[in-house]
């Protein structure tokens, strides 16, 4: 492998070991500079910081009437930075946003939610995202999530619908919906994201975007996650692979004591050949739509074509599994309720929250009150299935649909659709890409195919826990066999 561990990265310092390394990653022919590009134009003085700063602040306040992506601006604080240009880092005045599920000092965090419209400006916020802040990211705003990032599409009833720049009738995706919208039109090159169930890789792949969700307990500030019930991480959406991976770099658990051993910057393809397994339905057993299957088994082809030994494979956990994540879920829900029935005094009503939220809460409150502890030990069982599943079959990566469906028409799966209906929905739309959370393990989602309409097509990745050094590898291999970065969507800056 290919690579810079951080503690060479801390010792030759960022900026310059950042800049070389960057230099051997595979030649980029991209619609619009990545974050990487972008750095180096600023490095070498072809672009100024405040040009950076002036040009991403135009781009948002010329797309966010049609597409959606904010919920909170920082443009006047972006501005001053970019005219002080005093940020420093590999990423130094790189346009960014943090997803609103976040805190991030200066600006409200409302998660998408009429519950928290009131909230007042952050104070503090956290290791990794102070960790964007040395990488030297300049923050115009907050990008818009679904009501505490529930739902897989970003349609919050309290901030409206974030559209799909490919067809703004259609759902961007989500959790991180206003992250990949903002990435794939071109406002910033880069975003941040989180993903508790799918929340990075959905909207890359309705979005048309590089997306890798890391291991559990690999980020900052995550040590010590190991339970099952910690199913969410952080990472960014991306139009290249190498913006992902540098920002990985500069982001993972570097410490002595981390859980995982550091992958550090990984700048090139893969040289080996793997043993890939293919699953095509999802976890339930429900098979995706035709488009779907015929955009994967185009990625199996071209698995095939770079010399990979392509198997087939069935999920090692039963159809009950997605029922046993959705209860997981659904207690998050019953304890926000919880936490808000005391702050207000009364329980929340449909003012307050959606009526999917309301839903899911009731859900999980009425569960026998032993049915979450079993769900949990199923969980974990599930969890000790997917590493046996690649040891036993010699698996390097398996590959499946990130999604069903290519990105529904808008409401198709909104916090409005009624909840029987709408679940039955969910299961066969996401069906995908929660077992890598509840596993802790790797997975990417990369648009390698759009439809015969237009409509981009994520294949998703996954490996082993800890491999997310392989996937960065294969992701490298296939961006330069079948390139993406120059496709733009209807809608872009």
């Amino acid at each position: 492998m290919s690579q810079i561990t951080r503690r060479a990265l801390g010792g030759l310092g960022l900026a310059g070991v950042a800049a070389q390394a960057f230099a051997k990653a595979p030649a980029l022919k991209a619609a619009w500079p990545d974050a990487t590009e972008t750095a180096a134009m600023i490095r070498s003085g072809r672009m100024s910081a405040l040009e950076a700063a002036k040009a991403a602040v135009a781009r948002a306040e010329r797309l966010q009437p049609k597409l959606n992506f904010l919920v909170a601006s920082d443009f006047d604080r972006a501005l001053e930075r970019g005219e002080i240009a005093a940020m420093t880092g590999p990423f130094a005045s790189v346009p960014f946003l943090i997803k609103d599920l976040d805190d991030y000092k200066g600006l409200p965090t409302r998660s998408g939610s009429r519950a928290m419209l009131r909230m007042p400006p952050a104070t503090r916020q956290d290791a990794l995202i102070n960790a964007y802040d040395k990488a030297g990211v300049n923050v115009i705003g907050k990008s818009s999530t679904p009501e505490f990032g529930f739902l897989p599409t970003t349609e919050p009833t309290g901030f409206g619908p974030t559209r799909n720049p490919w067809d703004p009738d259609r759902s961007s995706g989500g959790s991180s919906g206003g992250a990949a919208v903002a990435v794939a039109s071109g406002v910033v090159p880069f975003a941040h994201a989180s993903d508790g169930g799918g929340s990075i890789r959905i909207p890359a792949s309705c979005c048309g975007l590089f997306g890798l969700k890391p291991s559990r307990g690999r980020m900052l500030e995550t040590r010590g996650d190991t339970q099952v019930t910690n199913i969410n991480v952080s990472h960014v959406v991306s139009r290249s692979v190498r913006d992902s991976a540098a920002m990985f770099a500069l982001t993972e658990d570097p410490g002595p004591n981390a859980q995982l051993p550091a992958v550090g910057l990984v700048t090139a393809p893969l040289k080996r050949r793997l043993r890939v397994g293919v699953v095509m339905n999802g976890v339930a057993g429900v098979a995706s739509s035709a488009e779907v299957r015929s955009a994967t088994e185009s990625s199996v082809q071209l698995m095939e074509s770079l010399g990979h030994q392509v198997i087939p494979t069935a999920w090692p956990v039963g159809q009950d599994f997605i029922d046993d994540f959705l209860l997981l879920w659904a207690a998050g829900a019953a304890d926000l309720a919880e936490t808000l029935t005391k702050v207000m005094g009364h329980p929340p009503g449909p003012d307050v929250l959606e009526s999917f939220s309301l839903s899911m809460a009731e859900m999980a409150t009425r569960a026998p009150r032993d049915a979450l502890p079993q769900a949990i030990r199923k969980l974990q069982a599930a969890a000790r299935a997917y590493d046996r599943w690649f040891v036993d079959n010699r698996l390097d990566v398996v590959l499946s649909p990130v999604l069903a469906w290519a990105p529904p028409l808008l409401g198709q799966v909104g916090p409005d659709v009624p909840f029987e209906t709408l679940r039955a929905r969910l299961i066969e739309y996401v069906g995908y890409t929660t077992q890598h959370n509840v596993a802790g393990a790797p997975a990417m989602s990369v648009p390698l195919n759009w439809t015969p309409g237009g409509l981009p097509v994520g294949t998703q990745f996954a490996a082993r826990v800890g491999g997310e050094g392989l996937l960065f590898q294969l992701a490298y291999q296939l961006e330069v066999a079948r390139p993406w970065a120059h496709r733009m969507p209807a809608i872009h800056a």
